[in-house]
């Protein structure tokens, strides 16, 4: 039972503010707890403060005020955020955010650059996991030679490079066709099934959070429904 398991993702009364004075607010007194293993959709309309809760589980932004723990990390405590985020959490992005003079393999292998590993064991490691998501065919084209359903399989195999606990995607599908978008969320699917990786996806597509354990809606920077 997911009940059973391990706490991964805690925050108590999150909240962040932007700009000075009156401010805006886009996080609110959030409070969520995610436990391993979960695969998580978060929705909600434009603004709702969906992608800043992400920013904030990632430690790519601090709070104004209240708690976040990852991995049973206190993020305001953390002294090295580049080391926590680099062992602890992958990141995958609407717009992949690959290097484009980079191959699909080259891509993948960054990550990995801060490991003690020999070159070929990391290009091993690299093909593997483009491999998993079924990529296995073009390692040595670039971004620009390939598909946007392609790009995001590369994406997602960066992101699992260093076994991290756990993967937040913000909106991976929102520049995809319909038939790339179901088949990116089937694999997401099936590598957090296979092999127990903890999953937050933020989307606007009702037919792909249906794929989640549990569907968070984030309006005005409030959790309104948790199911």
């Amino acid at each position: 039972m997911v009940d059973e398991k391990k706490i991964v993702v805690e925050t108590h009364e999150l909240t962040k503010i932007y700009g000075d004075g009156v401010g805006v607010r886009a996080l609110d007194g959030v409070n969520l707890t995610i436990r391993a293993g979960e695969f998580v959709a978060v929705m909600g309309p434009s603004g709702s403060g969906k992608s800043t809760l992400l920013n904030l589980l990632g430690a790519l932004d601090r709070p104004t005020s209240g708690a976040c723990l990852v991995a049973g990390q206190d993020l305001g405590k953390v002294k090295d955020l580049d080391r926590f985020r680099s062992k602890t959490v992958g990141f995958v992005f609407q717009l992949h955010n690959l290097i484009p003079t980079l191959t699909a393999l080259e891509n993948v292998e960054i990550p990995l650059q801060e490991e003690n590993m020999s070159d070929a064991a990391r290009r091993a490691r690299a093909a593997q996991l483009l491999t998993l998501v079924g990529f296995g065919d073009r390692l040595h084209f670039v971004p620009g030679q390939l598909s946007g359903g392609q790009r995001q399989r590369v994406a997602i195999a960066r992101a699992l490079a260093n076994n991290p606990t756990l993967i937040l995607a913000d909106e991976p599908t929102g520049n995809l066709d319909s038939k790339s978008t179901d088949e990116i969320m089937d694999l997401l699917r099936q590598l957090n099934r296979e092999h127990g990786t903890t999953f937050i996806v933020v989307t606007h597509n009702p037919a792909g959070a249906r794929a989640a354990d549990r569907i968070v809606t984030v309006r005005d920077g409030r959790v309104k429904r948790d199911e």
